[in-house]
């Protein structure tokens, strides 16, 4: 009895230590299976094609070509505000002999109005009146010099009236002064003896008169409210918008032509005076000032520049066709040929340049050969080699 007892415990061992070599043997044998899964193959970077299939692709070599090309702006005329001027009272009073009107040409140191004002006449009697006081100092200082040459007056008088000379002398420098700032002069203020107490406003430039705020007889305060507003419209600003991609195409002082809507077969020169520091989180843009010539006067501000703006200057650049390019994840590649059959899928960095194509800007150069047509289909053959 006692011996069957240890026969069947060792069975039962034996039968033990064999399953758990089967499960280890399987185990072992199924994570090869596992690891396949788990891990994918990478997709690789290049594809070869049949010869049967290099019929449905175009492959063309890179050229580099004259940096000129178009720029696609949009934009407005404004006034050339380093041209403008505007008009304020440089006193209160009323408004005399105006008779200028929006449109009229304005002449540099053209009277556009007078203004008739009590401190003018205020400021004209007590430049009269510091006159009368110089003519009497002089006279005085002349008479007590000879007196006191011949010792019938004291030195303490002479040096009171070489005092009130030189003061006198002062005030009445001081107003002439206070009237030229006006504009006025001082010797026309003396010959009518201040009856007519009138301020000349003059333009300080040639130009055109854009805007009025101001009619005949107003009264009008010195304040900031601009009365006429004067415009030289030989030169224009156009602020045109460029795609932050393409403002390193711009710089300072470059030359380039404008063609607005209005007039498609004329092209105004004009030079980039100004790139803004600011780009615009909407649209993308960089507002670019640029300084037009504009002798006819054709454009207009607030006229809107609907056409390109054309790059006059530019070095030589990589420009290849739109359809040769495709995105993935917001980056561009192509397919350049590595030999006849393969080709590599490469990163690029391309900006829009003329209609239909793009400028490259890195990741090819000059006599490399590239997939112009049927880029696509070779990107979805290269995926198919990961399965």
């Amino acid at each position: 009895m006692k011996g069957s007892l240890i026969l069947s415990t060792a069975l039962i061992a034996l039968a033990i230590t064999g399953c758990q070599r089967s499960g280890a043997s399987e185990a072992s044998a199924a994570a090869p299976d596992a690891a396949k899964v788990s891990a994918k193959a990478p997709i690789p970077n290049d594809v070869e094609l049949d010869p049967a299939m290099l019929a449905n692709i175009k492959v063309e070599a890179v050229r580099s070509e004259s940096g000129r090309g178009n720029l696609s702006g949009t934009g407005k005329v404004q006034f050339n505000e380093d041209r403008t001027v505007r008009i304020l009272a440089p006193l209160p009073g009323q408004v005399v002999d105006f008779q200028a009107r929006v449109g009229d040409s304005i002449g540099k140191d053209q009277v556009l109005f007078s203004i008739k004002s009590r401190e003018v006449a205020s400021l004209v009697a007590d430049y009269l009146e510091s006159q009368r006081d110089l003519d009497l100092a002089q006279k005085t200082y002349i008479m007590n010099k000879d007196l006191f040459e011949h010792q019938a007056a004291s030195r303490i008088s002479f040096q009171q009236t070489e005092n009130d000379l030189a003061k006198a002398t002062t005030h009445v420098a001081r107003g002439e002064e206070a009237l030229r700032v006006l504009g006025i002069d001082p010797k026309e203020a003396a010959k009518d003896g201040g009856l007519r107490s009138l301020v000349p406003v003059r333009s300080p430039m040639a130009g055109t008169l854009i805007e009025r705020n101001l009619t005949p007889g107003q009264y009008v305060q010195a304040d900031s409210t601009a009365l006429l507003t004067i415009a030289d419209l030989s030169t224009v600003w156009v602020l045109v918008d460029v795609f932050e991609r393409d403002i390193h195409l711009v710089r300072v002082g470059q030359n380039v032509q404008v063609v607005a809507a209005a007039y498609p077969n004329h092209r105004f020169p004009a030079s980039v005076e100004r790139i803004s520091d600011k780009v615009d989180p909407d649209s993308r843009t960089l507002k670019v000032r640029l300084l037009v010539s504009n002798p006819e006067v054709l454009l207009k501000p607030e006229m809107f520049i609907t056409s390109s703006l054309e790059l006059s200057e530019g070095g030589a650049a990589i420009s290849v066709p739109a359809g040769a390019v495709f995105t993935e994840d917001g980056k561009s590649y192509v397919f350049a040929a590595i030999n006849d059959r393969r080709f590599e899928r490469r990163l690029i960095v391309a900006a829009p340049d003329a209609e239909g194509r793009l400028r490259v800007t890195s990741g090819l150069h000059a006599g490399e050969k590239i997939v112009t047509d049927g880029a696509m289909l070779l990107d979805y053959r290269r995926k198919q080699r990961q399965e």
